[in-house]
């Protein structure tokens, strides 16, 4: 099966010995897919499997087992260098929107001045014509680093004596893209962050949880407060049961997540799952104003431009430049109206995403309210999960078998083992 990245990402991160419930509870997948996923990854690099007493199981991975991983698939290796050479991609084409405004400005208003200067230079046609063509000079001199350059206010406060505040802003160019498509979605990793928060919850209750626990980080409509459906999808994902107490009481138990490759620390956690709310733009204000005022000058100059091409003979006439800006003025045209468009349909989607993601938000929040009261029902839910709360720690004192060592060898070292505890217990009765 194909090897997870978030696998592999949460093995690095809890120091390569781990068990399925530490794995799913950091990378916040479902259990079986966890298990295969280790499964594959221990059999690609060679990794070893510990088995406790108790028949609990932690995974031993190398520490590079990434290189190794590079070294037998060619596909690693071109997504190692994919994932290098992709972010200056991306930064050509969110650029290349702004590139594309700019040059559209130019070549509008270029062709206006071509023409307008053609229809007040009667007298020098001829001339012109004779020569090969007309050409206009122009000083145009925009400040091209100032656009580029990814803090366009680094130098111009230097060039004040006074140290940059902010290194980070975005430039024009950038801030063309976010203004008319946003930063992407602040919400990209919300069912990730929703399982991880759910296992760390399970994890810090000792594996045992009441419905309520679980409600601040799950979507619960009214009708289902009673009779916990929205329980159902953390059973299948993590593998849990439902455990019924003596007064009818259900509550949710959790065994695998119990197992652990070493002693579980309390892990804080929001109190309830914080949907963020979209940003129309992580642009300035003032950079904002002149993504619009760049949108509505394009604007302004096709409408001219329009007006003087109107019948098409004076493009015919001039050829050149006008004669191209002409072939591709309906493209400069949707471009401009789709430019101050775009991101005003996108406003409103924005606000009323916004509403409904508040909305949610405080719902989740309404659970955690109910949940701090803790009402004699609740307390009683929360007592009888607790009879289920354990731990179970592999470690090196309590291993039945590793695959680090032949079998020949573990079962001797065992004798051995045994022996002596024998022996110390001899010794010490008499």
């Amino acid at each position: 099966m194909p090897l997870n990245s978030k696998i592999m990402t949460a093995v690095e991160q809890l120091s390569y010995r781990v068990t399925v419930g530490d794995v799913a509870t950091q990378a916040g997948l479902d259990i079986q897919q966890t298990e295969r996923g280790l499964l594959a990854l221990a059999s690609e690099v060679s990794g070893n499997l510990q088995v406790s007493e108790t028949g609990d199981i932690a995974y031993l991975f190398p520490r590079n087992f990434r290189s190794v991983l590079r070294n037998k698939y060619w596909r690693l290796r071109l997504q190692a260098l994919w994932a290098k050479i992709w972010p200056a991609i991306f930064y050509l084409i969110r650029i290349s929107f702004g590139i594309f405004l700019l040059v559209s400005i130019v070549l509008i208003f270029v062709a206006i001045a071509i023409i307008l200067i053609a229809m007040n230079s009667q007298d020098d046609r001829s001339s012109n014509r004779r020569s090969g063509s007309f050409i206009p000079r122009f000083w145009i001199t925009p400040d091209l680093f100032w656009f580029f350059n990814p803090n366009p206010r680094y130098h111009r406060q230097h060039a004040r004596g006074r140290q940059p505040k902010d290194p980070d802003q975005m430039n024009v160019l950038e801030a063309i893209f976010s203004f008319l498509f946003g930063d992407g979605n602040p919400n990209a990793n919300l069912e990730d962050r929703r399982w991880q928060a759910i296992g760390s919850v399970i994890r810090n209750n000792g594996g045992a949880v009441t419905g309520e626990q679980l409600a601040p980080y799950l979507e619960v409509s009214d009708h289902q407060r009673d009779s916990e459906d929205y329980v159902i999808p953390v059973l299948t994902h993590f593998d849990g049961r439902p455990e019924v107490s003596p007064q009818g009481e259900i509550i949710y138990h959790f065994p695998t997540l119990q197992s652990t490759a070493k002693a579980h620390q309390q892990q804080s956690r929001s109190t309830y799952l914080q949907e963020y709310p979209w940003k129309f733009s992580q642009a300035d204000s003032g950079q904002i104003l002149l993504a619009i005022g760049l949108g509505g000058l394009n604007l302004v100059g096709a409408a001219v431009l329009w007006s003087l091409l109107r019948d098409g003979s004076v493009a015919i006439q001039l050829g050149g430049l006008v004669g191209f800006v002409y072939s591709i003025f309906g493209v400069l045209v949707a471009y401009g109206i789709g430019f101050l468009g775009i991101p005003l349909l996108r406003y409103f989607w924005i606000q009323g995403r916004n509403r409904k993601i508040e909305a949610r938000n405080q719902q989740r929040q309404a659970c955690t309210v109910a949940l701090s009261q803790l009402n004699p029902t609740l307390q009683q839910k929360i007592r009888y999960a607790q009879t289920f709360s354990a731990q179970s720690v592999i470690s090196s004192e309590n291993l039945a078998y590793t695959t680090e060592k032949d079998l020949l060898e573990q079962e001797y070292e065992r004798s051995d083992t045994i022996d002596a505890e024998w022996q110390r217990r001899l010794n010490a009765n008499e």
